[in-house]
């Protein structure tokens, strides 16, 4: 999977603030009525959330998560193990309710 790609695919969405976009990280902020379209774009790219999931994280994937602060409840969080790396992407809802805070990582 082509992170480039990923990114590129970034701009079919309305984000109210675009914070980085660069090799393997991008990061935005996104307006709710967005959001269910880009949680199935997600899907299709990544595949099912990791979290919130029955299943524990991987140890790889709790690793690089805990780098970027941990995840919570309320957040939901992707990964694609791409072998010797991996693609992440969380999404962080704010406390309006309005706006969440999306970060997309090829490690």
């Amino acid at each position: 999977m082509d992170f480039n790609l990923i990114r590129k695919d970034m701009n079919s969405f309305s984000f109210e603030t675009l914070r980085t976009d660069c090799d393997n990280f991008f990061e935005g902020v996104i307006i709710q009525q967005e959001l269910d379209k880009l949680n199935g774009r997600l899907k299709n790219l990544l595949g099912e959330p990791v979290y919130p999931s029955q299943n524990r994280l991987a140890h790889k994937v709790s690793q690089t998560v805990d780098g970027f602060g941990g995840v919570m409840p309320g957040q939901t969080l992707y990964y694609k193990d791409l072998g010797s790396d991996g693609i992440l992407a969380m999404l962080w809802p704010w406390k309006d309710g309005q706006r969440t805070t999306v970060k997309i990582i090829q490690q």
